[in-house]
């Protein structure tokens, strides 16, 4: 987008995101218009005055090229939740941030991914866990995102990095900066092999509420989010939360109930989170246990209009191929042969007596094209 300088400067301006962006948006059309208004101007577009009077003094202060510049020094790109390369699993939260910085790349198949979160304070146990579960994940083409804090969340990083396979860290700071410092090194490892990225702005230092915001990204960008050891009071309670808020998947690791690191996992499951022994537990209750043979399925044969056709007569509820059938008026012979292919490609699930649902990768793809 050419005004993408404008999203990064109001991205610079405190107290403006999902709902004064889409104001604005609807106000002026596109942001360069609401950067140049005056305060009058930014009001009636829905602003308050004190965040109107905001953006007028800090607007003479803000560079866009100077940032722009900084940005592309620091091989990092700003995403607005219009570009392609936005990730298509975020545009679904409500919260969704409005400009998002990305150092590395996000891929297509990182939408198959699911965020590790745990305590910062981890015993053996939950770090054998962690890299037991996350290394068989990252083999099996999952994404791995978490928030590469102390403890579960470096253990997630580096071992999905060890197996080859691609990881996110979400930061709670701007990408010229990294925190902990520790991990500065696995920050640049991990832009190399998958993505660094955060809501916050280039010179954005860490604050204690960034934290709790950051994790709803992390929860977003996945399919699930699993907890592998947390205390009652443990962040990774709020990710879990989020990812409940979000419609996604739950899973926790249990532990001793003697153990403090186990109480908030042991309390999620008791809750409904799904309990997790391996990453098989994982990869069938998201229909991804046979993921790398469906990603490759579907790079050689990319969707059909007879595919697309049949999805918008499937729905969450089992369907009879008949009904199908009746519903979009082709022969049984196409039908079969399709709706074995989609299965194939993890578009579809029959579930006994030829009735077929949606699968959830192709329900969630189906309903944004429809949104």
């Amino acid at each position: 987008m050419n005004d993408t300088k404008y999203w990064v400067g109001f991205s610079l301006i405190p107290g403006i995101g999902r709902v004064r962006f889409s104001l604005l948006e609807k106000h002026f059309g596109d942001m360069a218009r609401a950067w140049e208004s005056p305060a009058a101007e930014l009001k009636a577009a829905g602003l308050d005055s004190h965040v109107a009077q905001a953006v007028t003094i800090r607007r003479p202060l803000i560079s866009l090229d100077d940032e722009m510049a900084k940005l592309e020094r620091l091989g990092v790109r700003a995403l607005t939740w219009h570009d392609d390369a936005y990730p298509p699993r975020l545009k679904q939260i409500y919260d969704l941030p409005p400009v998002l910085y990305v150092k590395g790349a996000v891929l297509s198949e990182d939408e198959w991914a699911v965020s590790v979160v745990g305590t910062r304070h981890s015993t053996i146990y939950g770090r054998q866990v962690a890299e037991d579960i996350v290394s068989d994940l990252a083999r099996h083409h999952i994404t791995i995102v978490s928030g590469l804090a102390r403890g579960i969340d470096t253990v997630a990083h580096r071992t999905a990095l060890e197996a080859g396979g691609r990881t996110v860290a979400v930061l709670a700071c701007g990408l010229d900066q990294v925190y902990p410092p520790e991990n500065a090194q696995l920050a640049r490892e991990i832009a190399d092999h998958g993505a660094v990225v955060s809501e916050q702005p280039i010179g954005m230092p860490p604050r204690a509420d960034y934290f709790p915001r950051r994790n709803r990204i992390m929860s977003g960008m996945s399919l699930g989010t699993l907890v592998v050891e947390a205390g009652e009071t443990s962040g990774a309670l709020i990710t879990a939360r989020l990812a409940n808020e979000q419609d996604r998947e739950v899973f926790a690791v249990p532990g001793s109930i003697l153990s403090p690191n186990s109480r908030g996992t042991n309390y999620l499951i008791q809750q409904g989170a799904k309990l997790v022994r391996n990453y098989q537990d994982i990869l069938e209750e998201l229909n991804l246990s046979m993921a790398a043979q469906q990603l490759e399925m579907k790079e050689l044969l990319p969707p059909t209009d007879t595919e697309s056709k049949l999805l918008s007569h499937l729905t969450v509820e089992p369907v009879h191929i008949d009904e199908v059938c009746r519903a979009s008026g082709l022969p049984v012979y196409l039908v079969s042969s399709t709706l074995t292919m989609m299965e194939l490609k993890g578009m579809v699930r029959q579930v006994g007596g030829m009735n077929y649902v949606l699968a959830r990768q192709a329900r969630e793809e189906y309903r944004v094209k429809v949104e």
